[in-house]
């Protein structure tokens, strides 16, 4: 029987040792040799940076790449052959498996690492969680947690890495979610005819309005433990409450693979211009959408810096030429400009 994973949350002591990723592989990789262990800790970046590539560590080692690749098979290999290791895993398969259960059978990858790691640093009553210091920490959190789910509970969770629907994504070993699939493609289709974005809380209900939605119930609301108090941590953009109480559909949102949200936290279909802008004139128009008041053309280009869309840099004299040329803008007063729709709107 799977350990329930509010339970977890909620017993402190023993419970956040037993999911503490960076213990748990410090003393699985207490019985390798040192070469192994800076092996697999530079290729599944476990020192709290990127991963490293077969040839960079064998230029550090004096190894070839199929070297340091054999290494790092025979490393997990050897891991996996210990006769403590179900001891040091045991609770932390359990906790997987009882959040992949809650959330339907299959949770987006970066998704699922965001909450074991909230959930083993706000356990370890770390205070600075959500502090840019502790950002390192949290990628090393993130890391181990990935390897020990893709590398030792393989058995029990799959990694789907290659998907038409899906983001890279942990599932459960022999649970069918062809259900998703059918929600996702219901979402979708109706998402692309509305031809609008969504807030989270408006998505989610315009998914209990598909006729698949319907037919699924009972596994959708299978998600019924309280782990509400994971989600308060400003690593999950929405409210707590909402998440927690709609964890299916919350996590299905995190997966589909066309389904983005932009920088305003609207969802839309992945390659629209307002969910990736790709122009200057796609940025000012998601500006002043967002503002809803008129904006002198330099605050324009202020407010796309700020942002930050992307690495391209608003020049306040290309902003304002855009402004001229496009019959979407209209001159309130001097330099200054709104959408010609707000005047539609308003007939």
């Amino acid at each position: 029987m799977a350990k329930n994973i509010e339970k977890i949350i909620n017993e402190k002591g023993e419970s956040a040792k037993s999911l503490d990723a960076v213990e748990i592989v410090r003393n699985l990789f207490s019985q390798l040799m040192d070469r192994e262990k800076d092996v697999l800790n530079r290729r599944f970046g476990l020192n709290g940076f990127k991963s490293e590539t077969l040839e960079k560590i064998g230029g550090l080692h004096k190894l070839t790449r199929e070297r340091v690749r054999q290494i790092e098979a025979a490393s997990i290999s050897k891991i996996k052959k210990l006769e403590n290791l179900e001891e040091y895993i045991s609770d932390l398969k359990e906790a997987v498996y009882d959040l992949l259960d809650q959330h339907g059978g299959v949770i987006r990858r970066d998704y699922l690492l965001d909450i074991l790691t909230v959930i083993a640093l706000e356990m370890r009553d770390e205070e600075t969680i959500d502090s840019p210091a502790n950002d390192e920490l949290r990628l090393a959190y993130r890391n181990h947690f990935d390897f020990l789910l893709s590398k030792l509970l393989s058995d029990d969770v799959d990694l789907i890495k290659k998907s038409d629907k899906f983001h890279p994504a942990f599932k459960l070993r022999n649970k069918e979610v062809n259900y998703l699939e059918e929600l996702a493609d219901s979402l979708l289709e109706k998402v692309d005819s509305l031809k609008k974005t969504f807030k989270t809380e408006e998505l989610i209900e315009l998914l209990k309005q598909l006729e698949a939605y319907n037919r699924y119930q009972s596994e959708i609301n299978k998600g019924d433990s309280n782990i509400e108090q994971v989600f308060k941590s400003k690593t999950f953009p929405d409210k707590a409450e909402i998440i927690n109480n709609n964890k299916v559909l919350y996590a299905l949102l995190q997966a589909i693979k066309n389904l983005e949200r932009n920088k305003f936290g609207e969802w839309g279909i992945a390659n629209w211009h307002e969910i990736k802008p790709k122009t200057i004139n796609d940025k000012i128009y998601l500006v002043l959408k967002h503002e809803g008041a008129p904006l002198h053309f330099t605050a324009i280009a202020d407010k796309i810096n700020e942002i930050k869309f992307d690495k391209k840099k608003a020049n306040a004299a290309t902003v304002h030429n855009e402004l001229i040329l496009d019959n979407r803008y209209v001159l309130v007063s001097r330099g200054t400009y709104g959408l010609k729709e707000w005047q539609e709107q308003e007939k």
